[in-house]
């Protein structure tokens, strides 16, 4: 169909609503501008209040924030807390041990696999 946007993927199960947007302004009495992520650029950002649905407090949408300690070059150093687990790489003709680390502001969701050796050269406390 000719200038019909759809939201996610394609099919008769995608869903109905998307979002949560923030509401940035009311316009009049019966429009509301919204705040939309960028992939949505394409989409006009005011939406006639029937179209909007009300938002329904969830504590899995809570998210959870750690203070970062930022130098002044505004960065700060990744440091590995634990290691999760081991494995090897079987290439053609040699094997690479591997670790699976967590890092200090990532948790277990950007654990990364990383050598074990280089790992030992530069974290040899984890390994005590």
């Amino acid at each position: 169909m000719r200038g019909l946007s759809r939201f996610g993927k394609k099919g008769k199960l995608n869903s109905r609503y998307v979002g949560p947007f923030e509401i940035l302004e009311r316009i009049g009495t019966l429009a509301d501008r919204l705040a939309l992520p960028p992939n949505l650029s394409q989409v006009h950002n005011v939406f006639h209040v029937s179209m909007l649905r009300k938002y329904e407090p969830d504590s899995t949408h809570v998210l959870d924030h750690e203070v970062i300690e930022v130098d002044d070059r505004v960065s700060y150093v990744e440091r590995p807390i634990m290691i999760e687990d081991k494995k090897e790489q079987v290439l053609r003709n040699k094997t690479i041990p591997l670790v699976k680390v967590i890092w200090e502001y990532h948790g277990t969701e950007g654990a990364t696999w990383e050598r074990e050796e280089a790992m030992r050269r530069l974290h040899h406390y984890l390994f005590e």
